[in-house]
């Protein structure tokens, strides 16, 4: 039988991801982003440069949805699109730093401050606590999105 604090946990952990989503929504529109470009410039950030059909494959989107994504944060001066010199067909997009952090760290300020002082409340072997949780947690994710991704191709395939 689970404890009543692992339900507690389990559910304080679907309110934080509630909260999240619901904070990185407003932080988009304060940017002028969606939501979702929003997180799509952030996978952009995190891993730098990349070809369209890496970002497909990232994101899940299909190559029309990320040409529509890379438009609008091209408008927006947030990436720019460069050929690759041996492949004419194939576009490297590139992240334009300066700008995304210069639009995005602003509206964090108060969250990042907010959020160091309470992990300053914790010892350091709470913090390792929390940071082997949330390293296992992601795992996890990354292997329950690969299944799921894999079930969906397999589907869609017609095996």
């Amino acid at each position: 039988m689970e404890s009543e604090l692992l339900k507690e946990v389990r559910r304080l952990s679907q309110h934080y991801a509630f909260n999240s989503i619901q904070m990185h929504e407003a932080v988009a529109r304060r940017a002028g982003l969606s939501g979702t470009d929003h997180k799509y410039l952030g996978f952009i950030m995190e891993k730098g440069q990349m070809t369209a059909g890496e970002l497909s494959r990232l994101t899940g989107l299909t190559t029309g949805a990320v040409t529509g994504l890379i438009d609008r944060f091209e408008k927006k001066n947030l990436v720019r699109r460069k050929l690759i010199a041996n492949d004419r067909r194939k576009v490297i997009i590139e992240p334009i730093t300066e700008n995304i952090m210069s639009l995005l760290v602003p509206l964090y300020t108060t969250f990042r401050e907010k959020s160091a002082k309470l992990m300053a409340s914790f010892s350091e072997d709470q913090i390792k606590t929390i940071e082997t949780y949330f390293s296992g947690a992601i795992e996890i994710m990354k292997d329950v999105t690969a299944a799921l991704n894999e079930s969906t191709n397999s589907q869609s395939n017609g095996k």
